[in-house]
């Protein structure tokens, strides 16, 4: 078996992902209006509903299955990626428009209001408030993270420390949330996604767009930072020029050319690693050991 089919695997996995699918369309038609019917678009367009499978394996067989904590998660995906199309003027997201470029900025801005809220009112339901503080606590760092990622942009000189806090931030810490809601630990979670953020970056360099749904160079095109990039901006002065807001023709091949892509996947299975070695004693290890490679090996 693949990693990603041993997780797949899990008793009771594909169950649970059904009832967070439904509770998650509930939760969005809500309050009837534009906003939501801009939600109800976002959760139709799919996508891995790996934040929830973390809380999933994260709580013992034992218990009842999270399904407020994942649906409170992926609400709270949800809207970043409404935010962030927006911020980045991305037009499309998993081949369909993205909600600012066919409603509107303002609106578009609204209905990710509207995915946050919806996700802490999911969780205040559960009237668990410590639960409540680890969302709100993740919510922080995302702001954080995209705060430094706009303060980032188009600099090549960014050290490979602030790249990797930066994924903590925006990637690490929400991973992190959805381990410790399903009872998990959290620094597993937070090495997860950073090791999935990095191996994300790697797609967008040499990523197929019939496997990713994504435009292969978007990262370059927005002069965003990422592991790749900046190793490659370090051996090569086009890639830096492109970074920094020259030309970007022929860059991404150059990227391919510096071994950036390779040294940035091995500092992914390294993350991985120390991820690993965070789950002596958990339930669901074999899962999520198989999970950290699943993350790395993707294609999409």
């Amino acid at each position: 078996m693949t990693a990603l089919e041993v997780v797949r695997a899990a008793p009771g996995l594909d169950d649970y992902l059904a009832v967070v699918e439904t509770e998650l369309g509930r939760a969005v038609a809500r309050q009837p209006g534009l906003v939501a019917e801009i939600g109800v678009g976002a959760l139709a367009a799919g996508g891995k509903r790996l934040r929830p499978a973390l809380a999933f394996l994260s709580a013992s067989p034992a218990d009842d299955p999270p399904v407020a904590a994942g649906v409170a998660v992926e609400l709270v995906h949800m809207a970043t990626l409404v935010h962030d199309d927006l911020i980045d003027g991305a037009a499309t997201r998993r081949g369909r428009a993205a909600a600012w470029s066919e409603h509107g900025e303002g609106v578009a801005t609204a209905a990710g209001d509207y995915l946050f809220a919806r996700a802490f009112s999911v969780l205040a339901g559960t009237e668990d408030a410590a639960a409540v503080a680890v969302l709100a606590d993740a919510c922080l760092a995302l702001a954080r993270g995209e705060a430094m990622q706009r303060l980032q942009r188009h600099d090549p000189d960014t050290t490979v420390d602030a790249y990797l806090e930066r994924c903590a931030l925006k990637t690490g810490k929400l991973f992190e949330a959805a381990c410790v809601l399903g009872g998990g630990n959290g620094e597993y979670g937070r090495l997860l996604g950073i090791a999935f953020q990095i191996a994300d970056d790697v797609l967008d360099c040499a990523g197929d767009t019939i496997e990713t749904g994504k435009i292969p160079g978007t990262d370059l095109q927005d002069g965003t930072p990422t592991l790749p990039l900046l190793l490659a901006a370090q051996a090569d002065p086009v890639v830096r020029a492109a970074l920094a807001g020259g030309p970007k023709e022929g860059a991404l091949v150059r990227v391919a050319a510096t071994g950036a892509l390779d040294r940035s996947r091995e500092l992914a299975l390294h993350y991985a690693s120390e991820a690993r070695a965070c789950l002596d004693g958990a339930p669901r290890r074999e899962e999520l050991e198989a999970l950290t490679l699943a993350v790395v090996e993707r294609r999409s």
